[in-house]
């Protein structure tokens, strides 16, 4: 009867896990120069936020897709839609949360939109930062971080990377779009959906969905920013606020559009005859 090669197979399982420990403790793999699709997640986020950067002071929207596409992404878009929404949930500095809507957005349209003034990022987050508790609403994609108030200067960009790939022609820079204004207004009342949610859509002239567009919400006594594109899952040109009961709100697109004045939470009836805060669905339109 043979034996069983007990010494033959107790050699083989030694001599794979010496070769383990010298392939993962010894002399692991190092990469060097590789390209930009094998990063981690978080360094692509990283450098994401740099070609937004670079992009915010160039407006060079050729040069930022030959970049983006160094990522691999399929959808360089919701890409960096979804950063946004990230970096807005941990609280990150607005101003660096905006480059990366407006990249977005500008890469929805297909062209390069013209750089907001100093002015405009100072005091939008001027307006931000004193924001109160004691706000009526809250919007479920408002950004939390405190931004100093004292930011009236340039605010500074990372560096540009230095990429292997070919400058295109530049874009030329677009004059400002079409004012947007408020084309339906529908109340809905849903009872599986959150009380007083405010849904609002933004489309262009041609009805394609447009992230990135901040919009502007304000009451008696208080003022939120807040901006299209957030939930990719819903619809790109997306995004909703959280009405209160009895507060009279106006809402418009920033830099542009006409504002829809007296907007409330309607109140509406279940089929037991209860009453609970409904909600209104408002589409912002370019003529």
């Amino acid at each position: 009867m043979r034996r069983f090669p007990w010494v033959s197979l107790a050699a083989v399982l030694a001599g794979f896990a010496l070769g383990l420990i010298y392939a993962w403790v010894i002399a692991p793999v190092r990469y060097i120069d590789t390209t930009p699709n094998t990063l981690r997640a978080d360094f692509k986020d990283q450098f994401r936020i740099a070609i937004a950067a670079s992009y915010a002071s160039t407006r060079d929207l050729g040069r930022a897709k030959a970049r983006l596409a160094l990522l691999g992404d399929g959808d360089s878009n919701q890409a960096l839609t979804a950063q946004a929404q990230r970096m807005l949930a941990a609280g990150e500095p607005f101003d660096i949360v905006q480059q990366v809507a407006q990249l977005a957005a500008d890469l929805q349209r297909g062209v390069a939109q013209a750089p907001p003034s100093t002015t405009t990022i100072a005091t939008v987050s001027a307006r931000i930062a004193t924001q109160t508790a004691t706000a009526p609403g809250s919007s479920l994609e408002a950004p939390t971080a405190t931004i100093d108030l004292t930011a009236s200067e340039t605010v500074s960009t990372a560096g540009i990377f230095d990429t292997p790939t070919p400058r295109p022609t530049r874009t030329p820079i677009p004059t400002a779009g079409a004012p947007y204004a408020l084309t339906k207004q529908d109340t809905v009342c849903n009872p599986n959906l959150t009380d007083g949610l405010m849904q609002i859509t933004v489309v262009d002239r041609n009805s394609r969905q447009m992230p990135g567009v901040e919009i502007v919400i304000t009451w008696s006594g208080g003022e939120e920013h807040f901006f299209t594109g957030l939930k990719p899952e819903i619809a790109n040109g997306y995004a909703d606020y959280i009405m209160q009961a009895g507060i009279t709100y106006t809402v418009r697109i920033a830099g542009s559009g006409t504002p829809a004045p007296n907007l409330t939470a309607p109140a509406c009836t279940d089929s037991s005859g209860q009453t609970y805060t409904g909600g209104l669905h408002l589409i912002f339109q370019q003529p």
